[in-house]
């Protein structure tokens, strides 16, 4: 062992450079091939087996208790007379945008300013509400720790003391079966130092001055299960005639079949129907849901909401889809969205980019457009472009390889059509494979008419062959992104398309929301509707023990501080 003096004497390590970002993981890019074919098959094996084994059958055995969760009453007994909830949900993606959201809700107090300028000064609640989809893409022990336990556990370090905490699961929890979702938040663990109370993946809990907080789980085949019906059941019983209901729900059932091709989950609100007239015999006051990711509020003449806040931390969803919205049952009607559809559709526009935000989704075009190119395996780089499309043509009649390669990429992008197109879907998709299918063909031109022209080597050269490969790779690693974003732009702005695909491939981390609520010693529900036009993109590590373990780099001009998406909604 070395002396105290060799100790005292060592000299002192250097401190190392503070990084301006954590550690940590960029937004899913959801066309990645890999990511896709994961994704793909965790959901189709979650389809398949959980229709023969409903995990929540398994969890009412388990937990047959039916008790709410009280929160009228406080630590001693006393009833209280004021509290604060907050809710987020769609969380778990990139780093910026759920630790924006995280820190923000983690604030002890935030004072927020409406349009109008006036500010409002609000706390953070004592009870957190997941509102679905907590982690992307799919459902694992280690991907909520990464992509949601350590970001929340940063920002909640120095802060206010942890919520309890009440979750919600969505389709991207239920793709493992629910088993990471059960564990985590329905075993009585403490995970970010939250205090977790629900034991099944639905939850009552009991609020102060007559309200209360309702989670439903209809993901598996969009029902709801027998036992999940007889739970609240029971919960209705405790309820008095003027009692009122908060309704967390994974997915927003008034508008997801506008939004969703037309056969998508038109059933959901059957399911609603049948929640409110026939098991809590009463009309819902609120309706809170996430999926669809970006704030929309409807409202009726009784003053009952439904609003959609899916802004905890994925990527952005558009706001100018449906193009026509429909009318709502009960005469809700659409009052606020965020972002407007103007900016909605100006964001859209990025896919003309797309090969900077999914650059792997470029490696795949490369190589397609690659394997087209030899495919054809033809000198037409002395030809004209009339010549070469007529030995193009005589190649693949004569080539079962070209033909087949090419039948594969038409019958593709008429499956990847959306069904919004109706009877026209196959000539939609027909045409996309035939801009790919031109595209490589005059790429594959020009670069044989390059090499033909420009360098003095033999057809047969290696060397030439290689150039040419890596030339034609690069062709299609702009052209193939280029030609796809074109193809989202015009299907979603100029027919109302592919608004998932044409916004989920831009990974846009901005116009996160939240909502805080509030109710008063008078009873009164304040809603805020909390949102972040910009996220912060740097960070530095938090100064004292009272902060964060990440803050907000001063540098990042850009970011935009918290501010009210509208003016309070009070019930």
């Amino acid at each position: 062992m070395g002396s105290t003096t060799d100790v005292i004497a060592a000299p002192a390590p250097s401190p190392a450079r503070p990084p301006r970002r954590p550690p940590g993981r960029r937004m899913v890019s959801w066309l990645d091939p890999l990511m896709l074919a994961r994704t793909g098959v965790r959901a189709a094996i979650s389809a398949t087996i959980g229709k023969q084994a409903d995990r929540r059958l398994l969890d009412a055995l388990a937990a047959p208790e039916v008790e709410p969760c009280d929160f009228s009453v406080d630590a001693a007994g006393k009833s209280r007379k004021e509290l604060w909830l907050d809710y987020v949900a769609d969380l778990g993606d990139g780093w910026d945008s759920t630790y924006a959201v995280a820190q923000t809700v983690a604030r002890p107090t935030l004072t927020v300013t409406d349009e109008t300028g006036t500010s409002y000064e609000t706390h953070g609640g004592e009870v957190l509400v997941f509102g679905g989809d907590e982690v992307y893409p799919t459902a694992s022990v280690k991907a909520y720790d990464e992509r949601t336990l350590q970001p929340w556990t940063a920002a909640m370090r120095g802060q206010r003391p942890p919520p309890h905490l009440f979750a919600v699961p969505g389709n991207h929890d239920w793709y493992d079966g629910l088993v990471s979702f059960i564990r985590l938040f329905c075993q009585g663990r403490s995970p970010a130092g939250w205090q977790t109370h629900q034991r099944r993946s639905y939850f009552a809990v009991k609020l102060p001055h007559g309200w209360w907080l309702i989670g439903t789980d209809m993901q598996l085949e969009s029902d709801i299960d027998q036992p999940q019906v007889c739970y609240f059941q029971e919960i209705a019983k405790l309820m008095r005639e003027e009692d009122r209901v908060i309704l967390c729900l994974a997915e927003p059932a008034w508008l997801v079949a506008q939004v969703r091709p037309p056969d998508h989950r038109s059933y959901l609100e059957n399911n609603l129907s049948f929640l409110e007239d026939q098991v809590l015999g009463k009309k819902v006051s609120v309706f809170l849901a996430g999926d669809l990711h970006h704030y929309r509020r409807h409202a009726n003449d009784e003053g009952r909401q439904k609003i959609i806040a899916g802004g905890g931390g994925a990527f952005l969803h558009p706001t100018h889809v449906p193009r026509k919205e429909a009318p709502l049952a009960e005469g809700f009607t659409a009052r606020k969205c965020f972002p407007s559809a103007k900016e909605s559709r100006r964001a859209c526009w990025r896919n003309l980019g797309l090969v900077t935000s999914n650059p792997r989704f470029g490696v795949l075009t490369g190589l397609l457009y690659m394997l087209l190119a030899w495919a054809l395996a033809v000198n037409i780089g002395s030809a004209s472009v009339t010549g070469a499309v007529g030995l193009v043509v005589g190649t693949a009649l004569a080539s079962p390889g070209i033909t087949i390669i090419s039948a594969l990429v038409i019958l593709g992008l008429i499956g990847f059509a959306d069904s919004r197109f109706g009877r026209w879907r196959w000539l939609v998709g027909l045409l996309h494979g035939l801009v790919h299918l031109t595209a490589a063909f005059l790429i594959a031109w020009g670069v044989a008419h390059l090499m033909s022209s420009a360098v003095g080597l033999s057809f047969r050269n290696p060397v030439r062959d290689l150039i040419s490969a890596v030339l034609i790779f690069a062709g299609g690693f702009l052209a193939g992104p280029t030609i796809m974003g074109l193809y989202l732009l015009i299907s979603l702005n100029g027919f109302g398309a592919h608004p998932n695909e044409a916004f989920s491939s831009l990974a846009i981390p901005d116009w996160k929301n939240f909502i805080r609520l509030r109710i008063a010693p008078d009873g009164r529900l304040w809603l805020f509707p909390i949102g972040l036009r910009r996220v912060p993109r740097s960070w530095k590590p938090g100064e004292t023990a009272r902060d964060p373990e990440w803050v907000p780099d001063p540098r990042d001009r850009r970011a935009t501080p918290p501010a009210l998406i509208e003016p309070p909604l009070v019930l």
